[in-house]
């Protein structure tokens, strides 16, 4: 087995060292904060991943994985090294590569001679040649090992990928890299680090168009008296279709798809490409948003000034405890914006800053005295919530159910009114 160094214990380098280590290979993951590293080393995750946690435990307990602060200690004696470090948008859209070119040239004098340094961080086409520059040895590989971890199923998606895509200069050293996954069955990818680092940002933009679109179907299905689901559920039987990702809400977010998106709209503008999908997909989640916000305030005579929404979900997806670029907080934006007071309820998060939110202990102190209510988060455990008890805490009856998740029967039967199809006024 190899010996394995990750850089960065973020959401993807924490589910990397952990896999890696699961596989049987000998990993130290390192993080520039100690505090950190303590937590790992006792056994405890940062971050909310169903199942991660378990692995950790065995990981530590064979000894596959270790942890530590000292960049030294985890790169010196490491074959291959996997860089898993924040991309963020910049200003303009693109991605901000100065973590990577950071951690490249911190460990440049610690890599021992034909060390392969793996990019699993998300990074425009280019970016090996500017790792490469930064290390700046002729006797250490790069190679590209893009992720394609979904939060809330990251030990799935490891251990079951649909691929496994490594790119480098040589099918030698990109051979090298795959191999670590050789207990893993799945179609696996060698190619070019250029055509590597394109197919995560072409693959994460193709499924926010996809999001994108879906969500317009739902508003169209609305305005003409059609069931989207129905109509959706029709679509998805169309093998060419798939019945993934066909799920309306009130928008999309997350880690990945806004920054990628806009990465991948820049990357294509500084080639003089334009990608009119993309910026139209970007556009029409703004717009989800608005419809979200639109809904509440129509339902609730045309305006938000002094009212109270409740609120059921902070986080971009369930079972993460993840609040980046969550269409959830886009909603509440609006509608503080708008002039309402928001108390909401979510089972992973206690606290947000955010003027005019107050984040709630619970689903009924959430709902207590509300105007209405808007499920903004698919959590399951929302299926099970009495629509009684929380009808009787609110002071209004609007229930907005944007992911479909309550038994919209059993509410109505309890005394909510689901607003459908508002008129559209505000901007």
């Amino acid at each position: 087995m190899s010996k394995i160094a990750v850089i960065g214990t973020g959401y993807v380098g924490l589910t990397t060292s952990i896999g890696l280590a699961s596989l049987g290979h000998q990993v130290v993951g390192y993080d520039v904060d100690p505090a950190k590293v303590e937590v790992l080393q006792a056994g405890k995750l940062p971050i909310h991943e169903p199942g991660l946690g378990e692995i950790l435990g065995d990981v530590l307990k064979s000894g596959n994985l270790k942890t530590t602060s000292v960049l030294s200690e985890a790169v010196t004696d490491a074959d291959f090294i996997f860089t898993c470090v924040p991309t963020p948008q910049d200003e303009d859209g693109s991605a901000d590569l100065s973590y990577v070119i950071s951690a490249s040239t911190a460990m440049k004098d610690f890599l021992k001679a034909g060390a392969v340094v793996v990019t699993k961080s998300t990074v425009p086409v280019g970016s090996a040649q500017i790792v490469e520059d930064a290390i700046g040895r002729s006797d250490v590989e790069v190679a590209s090992n893009p992720e394609f971890l979904r939060e809330g199923a990251a030990v799935y998606d490891f251990q079951n990928p649909d691929r496994i895509v490594v790119g480098a200069r040589s099918n030698e050293v990109a051979q090298s890299v795959m191999d670590l996954y050789s207990k893993i069955d799945c179609p696996k990818v060698l190619t070019s680090q250029a055509t590597a680092e394109l197919i995560k940002y072409a693959s994460n933009s193709f499924l926010a168009i996809k999001l994108s679109y879906v969500n317009d179907i739902a508003a169209l299905c609305e305005a003409v008296g059609a069931d989207s689901h129905e109509v959706l559920h029709g679509m998805g039987l169309d093998t060419r279709i798939g019945n993934r990702f066909l799920e309306p809400g009130p928008g999309w977010g997350g880690s990945c798809f806004p920054k990628d998106t806009k990465a991948l709209e820049s990357i294509a503008n500084s080639f003089g490409i334009e990608l009119p999908l993309i910026t139209t997909a970007i556009a029409s989640n703004e717009a989800a948003h608005k419809r979200v916000a639109d809904r509440v305030m129509n339902s609730l005579g045309g305006s938000l000034v002094g009212k109270t929404i409740a609120v059921f979900g902070l986080t971009f997806k369930a079972n993460t405890d993840d609040t980046r670029e969550s269409p959830s907080i886009a909603v509440i934006e609006r509608l503080i914006g708008r002039g309402g007071k928001v108390v909401a309820f979510d089972p992973m998060v206690s606290d947000y800053k955010l003027a005019g939110l107050t984040v709630a202990a619970s689903p009924a102190e959430a709902a207590s005295g509300a105007d209405a209510l808007v499920v903004l988060t698919e959590w399951a455990e929302f299926k099970s919530i009495d629509a009684k008890e929380i009808l009787a805490a609110m002071s209004g009856n609007v229930v907005v159910d944007t992911r479909k998740v309550l038994d919209q029967s059993v509410w109505t039967e309890a005394g909510a009114n689901f607003p459908t199809n508002p008129t559209t006024k505000a901007v």
